[in-house]
């Protein structure tokens, strides 16, 4: 392990003796009694040595071993050490473009993750991620695009026709791939947001294991209804976690996340409805491809688009790298009347049936 200091965080003095590390009140870290001594052992917090060669240096400066120790650990405690070997290697399984371009990644992945390694080990873990997203209009393609760049090993985009002008985005199909098939523009705008080469995507063979999560963001915005209840039932069979995202109307909406058996499902949402508008299954069915209650002109503010693609990758994010966003059990809404995100809560639906239990043997 080689430490150092987290290159995310400002430094900055407080007084002439008390050094501040970050900005952000979560995640500053004060220093005092800073004099030259302690501040020219900090200098060697560069990532090119070992806990043993600083401790050495320590010494050698006039710190001490055992300041030297007790600093160290200070440091660590209060989340301002990273181990550069670990982020070195992590950064070596992309290739050279997107390696460069995931620096800012990690650095923000190390306040999150706040122990040495951790953040590169979560960024190790995206490189080996498979993620389908279901749409490649200007929610679900953007979506992909950023996950990508994210770092997320493998994403691939499933939708069929060509592109038409709605569904462009500037985070997702650009304007002069309208005419194109969408399932290819998609797959394009994924390598240009992670710096790849341009090369088939490669087949998956009969009986492999389904990806690790699924995206569903059909581009007339049903997702956003929770629709498409076969498609999730199969989901839910297979233990793939899943998030609804789409933008109907004037509003965006992200959620739920789905975990199979543990979290409330698209389908609890649809029931809740249900209790509260009778007819609500037969306006949604309505709302399906091709049915007869669709808008002729689907409205899709580029803006909220773009904001809901970011907040629902975000959300992707966070629960692969091991959180719990707030679209599981809930989902969120974003408003183009206002901008404002709100959170609403979601509670399994006793007749729904997928966080019921089994019962014993016998």
């Amino acid at each position: 392990m080689h430490l150092a200091l987290k290159p995310a965080l400002s430094r900055s003095w407080r007084d002439t003796e008390t050094l501040q590390f970050g900005t952000v009140t979560r995640f500053a870290g004060v220093l005092g009694n800073a004099d030259k001594t302690l501040c020219d052992f900090l200098a060697l917090l560069d990532g090119t040595r070992d806990r043993p060669a600083l401790l050495d240096a320590g010494e050698r400066l006039g710190l001490g071993r055992e300041p030297a120790e007790a600093l160290l650990a200070e440091l660590e405690e209060t989340g301002l050490l990273d181990d550069a070997a670990a982020a070195a290697s992590a950064l070596a399984r992309f290739p050279e473009p997107h390696r460069g371009q995931l620096g800012p990644d990690l650095a923000s992945l190390t306040l999150v993750h706040s122990g040495p390694g951790a953040a590169p080990a979560v960024l190790s873990r995206r490189a080996g991620q498979r993620i389908e997203v279901r749409g490649a209009g200007r929610v679900g393609a953007a979506v992909a695009a950023v996950l990508a760049a994210g770092g997320a090993g493998e994403v691939t985009v499933v939708d069929g026709g060509r592109v038409l002008p709605g569904d462009c985005s500037p985070a997702g199909v650009p304007p002069n791939d309208v005419g194109r098939l969408r399932a290819t523009a998609a797959k394009e705008a994924v390598q240009r947001a992670s710096a790849r080469p341009q090369r088939p995507a490669p087949r998956r063979p009969a009986g492999a294991p389904p990806p690790d999560f699924v995206v569903l963001a059909p581009r007339d915005g049903s997702a956003a209804f929770a629709g498409g209840w076969y498609e999730a039932r199969q989901l839910l069979k297979a233990g793939v976690p899943h998030l609804y995202v789409g933008v109907v109307e004037e509003f965006g909406v992200v959620g739920p996340l789905v975990i199979p058996a543990m979290s409330a499902c698209g389908h609890c949402l649809v029931l809740r409805r249900e209790d509260e508008d009778a007819a609500w299954p037969r306006v949604l069915a309505q709302l399906a491809d091709d049915g007869p209650g669709r808008a002729r002109t689907p409205a899709c503010d580029s803006a909220l688009a773009t904001a809901v693609a970011g907040l629902a990758a975000l959300h992707v994010q966070v629960y692969l790298d091991g959180g719990r966003p707030p679209s599981v059990d809930g989902w969120c809404e974003v408003s183009a009347v206002d901008g404002m995100p709100r959170r609403l809560r979601l509670r399994g639906h006793p007749d729904c049936g997928c966080l019921w239990q089994p019962l014993p043997p016998g």
